[in-house]
């Protein structure tokens, strides 16, 4: 099949698919987003998900990143190691059908102390930067149920971190004592800054975690704060471990922007210039810039 001719864009996730038909030089086309992610694919089931996908986009040539090409999804597609470039993890693209369906690989760093992956961010990685929304130098914070925190040097992903901040944040709006102060939606503000702050600057997280009740049960704190402040104290942390390696100039934060705009928020309050980038422009242009290798 011609590549070159439109193809279909896959970020394929743990509990949710996203699916985006280009067509010939790259002009977007339709798209769908379902809560069909992999973990809601049965076992034998993902050639039937994918000629899903077609029957409703089209009959193109599909690629697709992110979880699909893990242990648990459909075919695994091996980690490529950092130090990684946007030609070597092309070069490691996995067939699911030969010429027909693609799978991207994700990126793993692994030294001494530590191990970590990733799959689906470095797409948008490399999107943004072929489509020049970032530098080739410099901190990438990328939010999300497991934020990553990557550095680039001369367009290659050299290192990143792995924070569980938003997985955490999703146990204690579901299953911890704080649950019944977590349901609004958190937004930036004096309770969100102070939060930051608290959690950059201090290594109380699990304790001040618990205050935060304590705080509203005993009127030192209005209720309708705790969501911000608890987000905020969160993220401090995070921030905490992200900005350990020095970093110079703006710090680019990608992924969707009710994400990016927290993050962004959190960085500014600390001090630093932040630029948001989106996630699904981004991608887009990682999936045209695979594609144009594939053809």
């Amino acid at each position: 099949m011609d590549w070159s001719e439109g193809f279909i864009a896959v970020d394929w996730g743990t509990t949710n698919r996203r699916a985006y038909a280009i067509g010939a030089g790259g002009a977007p086309g339709d798209e769908l987003e379902d809560d069909k992610g992999i973990l809601a694919v049965p076992a034998g089931g993902f050639p039937a998900a994918v000629a899903e996908i077609r029957g409703r986009l089209g009959d193109r040539p599909l690629l697709m990143g992110g979880m699909v090409g893990s242990n648990r999804g459909w075919i695994e597609a091996p980690y490529v190691p950092c130090p990684a470039s946007a030609g070597e993890l092309a070069a490691h693209i996995v067939w699911a059908e030969e010429g027909r369906t693609a799978i991207v690989p994700g990126l793993s760093f692994l030294n001494d102390r530590r191990a970590d992956v990733m799959r689906g961010e470095e797409v948008q990685m490399f999107g943004a930067l072929a489509a020049g929304l970032m530098p080739g130098d410099g901190l990438v914070c990328h939010p999300g149920t497991h934020n990553k925190w990557v550095t680039m040097e001369g367009g290659r992903v050299t290192r990143f971190r792995t924070v569980m901040t938003g997985e955490l944040f999703s146990l204690l709006k579901e299953r911890s004592i704080l649950s019944d102060l977590l349901q609004a939606p958190a937004a930036p503000g004096a309770a969100f800054e102070a939060g930051v702050l608290h959690g950059l600057s201090d290594e109380d997280l699990t304790a001040e975690l618990f205050s935060v009740r304590a705080r509203v049960l005993l009127g030192r704190a209005a209720r309708e704060d705790a969501v911000a402040y608890t987000s905020g104290l969160l993220i401090g942390a995070d921030l905490r471990t992200g900005l350990r390696r020095s970093a110079e100039g703006e710090i680019v934060v990608m992924g969707r922007p009710e994400l990016t705009a927290l993050y962004a928020a959190a960085l500014r309050a600390a001090g630093w210039a932040a630029r948001e980038v989106d996630g699904e422009t981004a991608f887009l242009a990682g999936a045209k810039a695979l594609a144009e290798t594939l053809s």
